[in-house]
């Protein structure tokens, strides 16, 4: 296992590599280009300067999150072609850098949503939330506008304003696509691409869809064991692979999240793992990291993981922003410090209560 912290790059995160490098235990970075639009070619040497920028700082370019999906792939029109083309160029330029995981998602028109960015806690400290009333009581293309007030001048990953500016067309291009077509559309585009990730033994890793059920009425298939285990079985390929993420694959409580890892064993490439608060099944809020804090066990998920032989990147996800600090909603540094800490801590007992035989 190695620990790991998202970062937006040096234009776009309030948190600097300096300082991930001060966390304990911490050795390698998730990044992204973040400027490029889905469906654009990343150029090697853009990836090779990122790359030469975070191991001059002492760390690791350990994955990266993400290299975004363009819609006219999900949707199965015929640009496709054309786009998974400039995808497979941009696996060529990351496997060209040595880089070996990407992080991806095939979520249609919003990559994750919250109805809070900064829901207040007793303890003063603020998180993202949801709630099922308040996405039942608004309109899709107003959704960016109820929470871009609290996201404290941050571009939110997948809220971006241009993309944001098209909802009503988005959600058209997605009027014919329900789950069998998303997941045919899916499994072609992984089929295409399986050849380049053999070549320069890239693991693609996808993400869970976030909360694991329809909003707004669009498709969502990346949700539970069954579904993600029938894709792992339509395109048979140790490449093709998971993203554990606790707190997604969380959001739905009939989930068992040890019980996924295990049955995932040899297929997860890079985990995200934070606990989530429920008030009632479909209101929840982001806690802090312990176990003691929110909903899940996190000693069994990482349990879980240790017995399945797990062996790439974690990385503590969404945090609380606490003491003052301001930031992109969910990624502070402060709190996701003491989330890698903790997920450190439970690992080194785990690792040497094994190996005592206890």
């Amino acid at each position: 296992m190695e620990m790991t912290f998202r970062w937006y790059g040096s234009q776009f995160d309030t948190v600097t590599l300096q300082q991930i490098r001060q966390i304990p235990g911490v050795t390698g970075v998730i990044s992204t280009l973040y400027d490029t639009a889905p469906g654009e070619v990343w150029p090697q040497e853009r990836i090779h300067a990122l790359k030469a920028e975070i191991e001059a700082a002492g760390l690791r370019l350990s994955g990266i999150e993400s290299v975004n999906v363009h819609d006219a792939i999900k949707v199965g029109s015929p640009e496709r072609e054309q786009y998974i083309a400039n995808y497979i160029e941009t696996l060529e330029n990351l496997g060209k850098e040595d880089i070996h995981l990407v992080c991806y998602n095939f979520m249609p028109v919003f990559d994750w949503t919250r109805t809070e960015l900064a829901r207040k806690r007793p303890d003063g400290s603020t998180v993202l939330a949801y709630t099922q009333k308040a996405v039942d009581a608004i309109q899709p293309e107003k959704m960016f506008e109820s929470i871009a007030g609290d996201a404290n001048g941050a571009i939110l990953p997948g809220w971006e304003p241009e993309r944001m500016a098209h909802v009503k067309e988005l959600f058209e291009m997605y009027r014919d696509i329900d789950n069998e077509k998303l997941f045919d559309n899916l499994c072609y585009f992984l089929r295409a691409i399986m050849p380049v990730c053999g070549q320069y033994d890239i693991k693609m890793a996808i993400h869970p869809d976030d909360p694991a059920w329809s909003v707004f009425g669009l498709p969502r298939i990346i949700i539970s064991k069954e579904n993600i285990l029938r894709l792992m079985r339509a395109v048979d390929d140790v490449h093709n692979g998971v993203t554990f993420c606790s707190g997604s694959y969380g959001t739905n409580l009939e989930n068992n999240l040890p019980e996924m890892i295990r049955a995932l064993k040899g297929r997860i490439h890079f985990a995200h793992v934070r606990n989530l608060k429920f008030n009632a099944p479909d209101d929840f809020e982001e806690s802090a990291h312990l176990s003691s804090d929110g909903t899940f066990d996190m000693y069994e998920i990482m349990l879980a993981l240790y017995e399945t032989g797990f062996s790439g990147p974690i990385r503590p996800d969404h945090g609380r922003m606490i003491w003052g600090e301001k930031a992109m909603p969910g990624y502070g540094l402060y709190d996701r410090a003491l989330g890698a800490a903790y997920l450190n801590g439970l690992w080194e007992a785990i690792d040497k209560a094994k190996k005592r035989g206890i």
